[in-house]
């Protein structure tokens, strides 16, 4: 029998014999091998973290002792030795565990994360409410990355921890990278730390924390004795380890990014599983990079911004092919939106490439620093709607909602990667606004996508099919899903479908066509119906006094969990057969 195998609480962690410890962890990282290349997932960032974990739970008393891990993709060891290791298959599936520490999961999920750079405020509030509670003793610990610790958010933290008297542990797990390499001053001073040339005072003794490191992260008994020198001193504390990304998986150690979420690979040589043909249209955030390369070419104003996500929005093209033109900021969202209103100040073309849910942590700076001056900021929003198995933390279901409320800012969602390109080719010829291009996550529905550049006039839709009764508003990427119900239905003479590209400003000229032509309404959209283009055209129709019944299909009013973007679709009621359902039972209405 396994060691790993006798193991389903901390408690039965804490009865082995500490010298068994070392051979658990080839055992947790053997496992989380096996589950990750079958089921796939966040492999490299929980494979660095396996000895940290074993120790963190051998020593501390979890769950009354707080464990809170930053952002969340290295946990998977933690879920493993808190009770899920026989339900870890399900891990990211629908109706399964979620990748990502959760509450409502565990108890010994102290706090739900999938965003970075929350976990040192986080420990704060839960070490100031003990200490109000009368309990001096807890010990609360926060796991976070160095490109997580760089953020604004953790700075402030940092800034707020070194100054009480509450028992705060940081645990800084310096690997040097998050997705993508590490950036920024912080990544240097690091640098220079570990190599013991850093000539500065060490900036977290000046933040008034108890420093301690560097450590050998992948050495168990040096973690071990580190973390018990740690828990006999009270008040603010970090100690900073040295991991490796990967560790224990040759190629995940060598390729460091692709083996974040490399998706199925071979358990026992690493390589990765062939994906299908390269016939299949290109992903979404190629299109945007590869076309923004194309563009920078010829209108040397153009800059490309990204926080932290070079790869993942596919801005590492335009990195490569002028270096000295885009600029990766760090997990600094606020940053980058206020840096590129700054650009858009001076004349140039900004292109901030970011994720919807990512774009939500700089609201404020949307508004404050480039809505509200009007500046021509172009938004690339990347993983717009229903993303899949990263689930409610990652979804970009509000951007729709909490944009289209702002003055000054025009929407546009691409129903394909030639409205897509030919958007991005419209606004760098001058558009005197703020702009929001959003596009989902995955491959698009073109293959020979690279057409000459057209100009798409802002406010304008499309009509893909002609209808006498039932009219069919789609936008963005999730209308091809209405093509195929159409299509499925038999194309009948009565549904009319227009894909409307824009969310604000309304193509209004088209509305009150439909609003004059058509008896029901149907509005179709990857994002909350709660305020979303579906509301935006029961605001039309409210406004121009017609009273024709407007169903709207969208992202439900909850959160919607893990699982394939086609269950989850489906579940929000916006997959191809749920459209087929709403339209036959409309068509039984006009018939």
């Amino acid at each position: 029998m396994k060691l790993l195998d006798s193991i389903h609480s901390p408690e039965d962690l804490r009865k082995l014999p500490e010298e068994k410890l070392i051979a658990l962890s080839g055992e947790l990282r053997e496992f989380i091998i096996d589950i990750v290349s079958a089921k796939e997932g966040h492999l490299g960032a929980s494979l660095g973290v396996v000895e940290l974990t074993i120790a963190l739970h051998y020593i501390f008393n979890t769950p009354h002792d707080r464990l809170i891990w930053d952002v969340g993709h290295q946990a998977y060891g933690h879920k493993i030795l808190t009770g899920r290791r026989t339900r870890f298959n399900t891990n990211r599936q629908f109706g399964g565990i979620s990748g990502f520490p959760k509450r409502e999961e565990s108890e010994y999920d102290a706090f739900g994360t999938g965003h970075s750079s929350t976990s040192i405020s986080a420990m704060i509030g839960m070490a100031l409410a003990a200490r109000l509670k009368g309990d001096n003793e807890r010990e609360h610990i926060a796991v976070i990355g160095d490109a997580s610790i760089a953020s604004g958010m953790a700075f402030e933290g940092l800034n707020h921890g070194g100054v009480l008297d509450a028992n705060l542990l940081i645990i800084l797990n310096d690997n040097a990278i998050g997705i993508d390499p590490s950036v920024g001053a912080l990544k240097r001073y690091l640098t220079n730390v570990k190599k013991g040339t850093a000539k500065e005072e060490n900036i977290f003794e000046c933040l008034n924390f108890n420093y301690s490191g560097p450590v050998d992260g992948h050495d168990l008994p040096a973690v071990m004795e580190a973390l018990r020198r740690m828990k006999q001193i009270k008040g603010p504390r970090l100690l900073h380890l040295i991991t490796t990304k990967g560790k224990g998986l040759k190629q995940a150690e060598e390729n460091q990014i692709v083996y974040h979420a490399p998706g199925r690979f071979d358990r026992k040589t690493g390589e990765l599983t062939p994906s299908p043909s390269s016939d299949q249209p290109p992903k979404y955030q190629d299109v945007f990079g590869l076309t923004l390369v194309e563009l920078a070419e010829i209108n040397d104003r153009i800059v490309g911004i990204t926080p932290a996500m070079p790869t993942g929005s596919s801005l590492k093209y335009m990195m490569e092919a002028f270096p000295n033109r885009a600029f990766d900021v760090g997990i600094a969202e606020q940053h980058a939106v206020t840096m590129s209103a700054g650009m858009a100040a001076e004349g140039l073309i900004p292109f901030c490439a970011i994720y919807s849910t990512f774009l939500q942590r700089a609201y404020d700076q949307v508004i404050h620093d480039v809505a509200l001056q009007d500046l021509p900021v172009i938004f690339c929003i990347d993983r717009a709607g229903l993303v899949g198995q990263d689930g409610a933390t990652h979804h970009g279901a509000y951007d729709l909602a909490y944009l289209r409320c702002i003055p000054n800012m025009i929407i546009f969602t691409p129903m394909n990667e030639t409205e897509l390109r030919n958007m991005l080719f419209t606004v760098q010829q001058g558009v005197d606004h703020p702009v929001a291009i959003r596009y989902p996550r995955g491959r698009g529905v073109i293959s020979g996508w690279r057409t000459p550049f057209e100009t798409i006039p802002v406010a304008s839709s499309r009509e893909l099919v002609k209808g006498t009764s039932i009219a069919l508003l789609s936008l963005g990427h999730i209308g091809n899903q209405a093509t195929k119900a159409i299509r499925a239905l038999g194309n009948p003479k009565e549904i009319g479908h227009y894909d409307m590209r824009f969310a604000k400003p309304l193509d209004e000229i088209r509305l009150h066509e439909v609003f004059s032509r058509y008896d029901l309404i149907v509005t179709l959209e990857d994002g909350s119906i709660s305020g979303g283009f579906g509301s935006a055209v029961l605001e039309f129709a409210n406004s121009n006094g017609y009273r024709q019944k407007v169903t709207c299909l969208g992202i439900p009013d909850r959160f919607i969990e893990q699982g394939t973007i086609e269950e989850l679709q489906d579940d929000a009621g916006i997959s191809e057969e749920a459209i087929t359902r709403c339209l036959i039972q409309l068509l039984h209405e006009v018939r």
